[in-house]
């Protein structure tokens, strides 16, 4: 969350920079300013009375050493007591209104993001590849999974819903190669270190990450246990060090892990439809970067770099974009999207999202370090997709098909996968 500091100190230049997202955001910047103010008050008086009911407290025992009546002072410091107790019980309820106010509050957009309204307005940074060209009409990845039983939709329906996936044979070998290999490659060649994390968590882990309070609705909740499915890794992995302090000689830290993802996507467009590109549930290897301030841009490339590897190492086209003021995620500061060309769809598909978050989920988490000064400093918090599997599994089958219906293998995945082609 933002720091109140910089909102109390600097509270037109947090106006100006949540107005690039947007500017209904604006008023939110006062009422915690309002809540702030009253919440100090309270807190001052609480502090002035409980001096004063100390001071009374001895006037009582100076007077009874001197057999002097104490009735009215006695008196005196029960009303101070009633009042210091309402005061105590305001500021609670002042800082927790307070801390909502702010864990509603989105991120602020760095200030060399680009300004827009939109993912119209998101521009491309840059091009890998080419889209591949066909002597034939390129099917879908749905029409070549069909053939060459690769996935079962309706087997899927039947057991738990709508919008989940059922692989079978060598479909689900070939999900379980592509864990493989991104694990391996993020962990043995870009040096993070793998884990292999629970896959629910609960509601402190989703406040640090940002997905609760504000949305609530996306996630599965374990009612009795009061626990949530992951929707991504991002969130027990960042949290690994939530409330430690770190030592400077620690940073970055650099983790990789694989989960399944568990997303409600309530009221979102395209589910329900066959198909592989929107699920409730899915596969994907995150990764994420524990770093200092001073280090997290260049940390940010590096991680976009590691996850565009993933796209290059399979020899898929791809496309590299900055999102804009108006369309970056809630907790983010600077976002780059990895889209990749799927020709069966004809259009490209996001399967990374490369974030830096600055500090606001540290400030969530109590995630601090010690600098070279020996002060206790938030860290800055990045992570992204290395890849999310669905839509690469797509990208994969629909890039190498053959006139035939068959599927060629990536040299780089034959090894893990036992053969150089599917179907043929």
């Amino acid at each position: 969350m933002l720091d109140i500091r910089l909102i109390r100190e600097q509270p037109d230049f947090v106006k100006q920079r949540l107005a690039a997202r947007d500017t209904k955001l604006v008023s939110a910047v006062d009422e915690i300013l309002a809540c702030d103010h009253k919440r100090r008050t309270a807190e001052t008086l609480f502090q002035q009375l409980q001096a004063d009911r100390k001071r009374t407290s001895k006037e009582i025992g100076a007077k009874k050493a001197k057999g002097e009546d104490t009735a009215a002072t006695e008196a005196q410091v029960r009303e101070l007591g009633t009042e210091i107790a309402r005061l105590e019980d305001e500021a609670k309820q002042l800082e927790a209104a307070q801390r909502t106010l702010l864990l509603n509050v989105p991120n602020l957009p760095h200030e060399q993001c680009p300004v827009g309204h939109s993912a119209e307005e998101n521009p491309v940074v840059r091009t890998w590849g080419e889209k591949p060209a066909y002597d034939f009409t390129p099917k879908s990845h749905i029409e070549l999974g069909e053939k060459l039983g690769l996935f079962d939709f309706e087997r899927a329906a039947k057991i738990t819903g709508s919008a989940f996936a059922l692989y079978t044979g060598q479909g689900a070998r070939l999900e379980r190669t592509l864990i493989n290999f991104l694990l391996d490659l993020h962990s043995r060649e870009h040096g993070y270190t793998e884990v292999s994390p629970p896959l629910l968590v609960n509601a402190e882990a989703l406040v640090g990450t940002t997905q609760l309070p504000k949305f609530e609705e996306q996630l599965y909740r374990c009612e009795r246990d009061g626990l949530y499915l992951v929707p991504t890794a991002e969130v027990p992995v960042t949290n690994l060090h939530r409330e430690e302090i770190l030592r400077l000689d620690q940073l970055p830290l650099k983790y990789t892990a694989y989960t399944p993802c568990f997303r409600r996507e309530a009221g979102s467009a395209g589910l329900g439809t066959r198909g592989l590109i929107r699920m409730h549930q899915f596969d994907k290897v995150e990764l994420v970067k524990i770093t200092t301030p001073e280090n997290s841009a260049a940390e940010l490339e590096a991680l976009t770099a590691d996850a565009e590897k993933v796209l290059q190492l399979l020899g898929l086209h791809y496309r590299v974009i900055e999102l804009c003021t108006g369309d970056i995620g809630f907790g983010s500061a600077k976002t780059y999207d990895i889209e990749v060309w799927a020709p069966g769809q004809n259009g490209y598909l996001e399967v990374s999202s490369c974030s830096n978050f600055g500090d606001y989920q540290a400030r969530r988490m109590a995630l601090r370090y010690k600098d070279a000064a020996g002060k206790n400093q938030f860290a800055h918090t990045l992570n992204g997709s290395g890849t999310a599997l669905p839509r690469l599994f797509v990208a994969l089958l629909e890039t190498y098909q053959q006139a035939d219906g068959s599927v060629v293998i990536p040299e780089v995945l034959r090894s893990y996968f036992g053969v150089d082609r599917i179907g043929g």
